[in-house]
């Protein structure tokens, strides 16, 4: 058996606990850093074994930026991750849906909050709030659900930039998701889920943790 045949293996193992889910997910991100990613569950065998179900180990929120593809930059393959993506990782109803379905049916051990640096969202939103010019379309929603974390961030910090901007929406946004959903927020009462909020930088390819609520025995 090849290193990779064993790397996929053990992905394709159900994850049980956040805990493991965690440290599958974080080893997947080192590979992808280092440049030894394994693509592992990406053949016609992993396929012909997801026809009559999935079981992911983690759902992973995170912006629709076409630099943050989750699968790629944590190393995962077909049936491993639950992704879902808006501009900004700007929640909604049909977010948090999408999200509880995850919990709820398929028992998945950790949700992911997924954000970046340079995010266009962000940047456009706090170009806002400093000029007072809101942007035309369905973009003036995404900005005015953003517009919070960015004014949280100034009062911390009235010459804060758009990285410390990045990081507190991330912040504020896996913390909405247990506040808002009795599903997600009684899962991780039960420790049977853990809610993290990455940021990813696009210069090295490494996610930081900014944000924890669950047992994850770091």
């Amino acid at each position: 058996m090849t290193a990779s045949d064993d790397s996929s293996n053990a992905v394709s193992t159900p994850m049980k606990t956040p805990a493991q889910a965690w440290e599958t997910l974080m080893d997947g991100n080192r590979r992808f850093v280092e440049s030894s990613s394994s693509h592992p569950n990406q053949d016609a065998a992993r396929r012909a074994s997801l026809l009559s179900n999935q079981q992911p180990f983690a759902v992973i929120f995170g912006c629709s930026d076409s630099r943050l593809a989750a699968e790629i930059i944590f190393d995962l393959g077909l049936g491993d991750a639950f992704v879902v993506r808006t501009a900004g990782h700007v929640i909604d109803n049909t977010v948090l849906g999408s999200l509880e379905y995850s919990v709820e049916y398929l028992q998945v051990p950790l949700i992911v909050v997924l954000g970046h640096d340079n995010c266009g969202a962000v940047t456009a939103t706090k170009s806002a709030v400093a000029t007072g010019a809101m942007p035309a379309g369905f973009i003036r929603d995404l900005v005015e659900r953003i517009t919070p974390s960015v004014l949280t961030s100034l009062r911390k910090d009235p010459n804060s930039d758009v990285s410390e901007m990045i990081v507190e929406h991330v912040k504020q946004t896996a913390a909405r998701l247990v506040e808002n959903s009795p599903i997600i927020a009684s899962a991780v009462t039960r420790q049977k889920t853990a809610v993290v909020g990455l940021t990813y930088r696009l210069n090295d390819g490494r996610a930081d943790l900014v944000y924890s609520n669950g047992s994850l025995d770091l």
